[in-house]
């Protein structure tokens, strides 16, 4: 391969993680903000998040398009092959994270106004898992397999947190069926945020493919112990 060519194909690997690095801060955004929304019962920020979601949409098919191009005229082999295919995995957990952010989003706009000391119950998911989607994010801009499995391993954390929520949500509903409702919106979201941390840890295992040439060794730590398949939760 002549030095020009793998300097073309060089320059359009470098603008295919651009555009997985501008997914991600457009992710991280609807992430943080959904949070937020929740929080302080407020439907504008909420909007913004479900409005952001069309831009994730779009670079997420920026990336397949641009993947499918270059696959199609470099025929890549080896490491070549192997970026561009973990890219397009990581674009496909952005884009599911951006989902989720949303859907939370949604969830806090359904809730009525003062239900934002309860959502103080979730909001520890939700902050685990943005700092998950953070850190994740920096590994892949500096191709760091080390930072991305120390999100790898936090994994079981963040279910253990979920699992805690989980038991509390229920436990109100019990004491006061007049919550139920606004439990039920909860126990979404905690899920929504649980997920999100999901999709950053599997951002992590492709990192390390990409970086390493192979997934961490061992099952992923999960402690995930709920079990509700009346709520649609699992």
């Amino acid at each position: 391969m002549s030095d020009h060519i793998m300097k073309a194909y060089d320059e359009e690997l470098g603008e295919l993680r651009a555009l997985i690095d501008r997914m991600g801060e457009v992710a991280l955004v609807q992430v943080d903000a959904a949070g937020r929304a929740l929080q302080q019962s407020d439907a504008s920020l909420a909007e913004m998040v479900m409005q952001k979601d069309y831009t994730v949409d779009t670079l997420f098919r920026e990336v397949e398009e641009k993947a499918i191009r270059m696959i199609a005229k470099r025929q890549p082999v080896a490491g070549d092959l192997r970026a561009i295919m973990a890219s397009i995995k990581i674009a496909a957990d952005l884009e599911r994270i951006g989902d989720l952010a949303k859907n939370t989003a949604k969830r806090s706009a359904a809730m009525a106004d003062g239900m934002g000391r309860l959502a103080e119950v979730v909001l520890p998911i939700g902050e685990m898992a943005e700092d998950e989607v953070r850190k994740v994010l920096a590994a892949f801009r500096s191709n760091d397999s080390a930072a991305a499995l120390s999100v790898w391993e936090r994994d079981e954390e963040l279910d253990e947190l979920y699992n805690s929520c989980f038991r509390q949500l229920l436990t109100y509903m019990l004491e006061n069926p007049r919550m139920i409702g606004a439990c039920t919106h909860l126990l979404f979201v905690a899920k929504n945020m649980e997920r999100i941390g999901d999709h950053a840890t599997n951002i992590a295992e492709n990192i390390c493919y990409l970086v390493d040439g192979k997934l961490p060794s061992g099952s992923r730590p999960k402690r995930d112990t709920t079990m509700s398949p009346e709520l649609g939760l699992n």
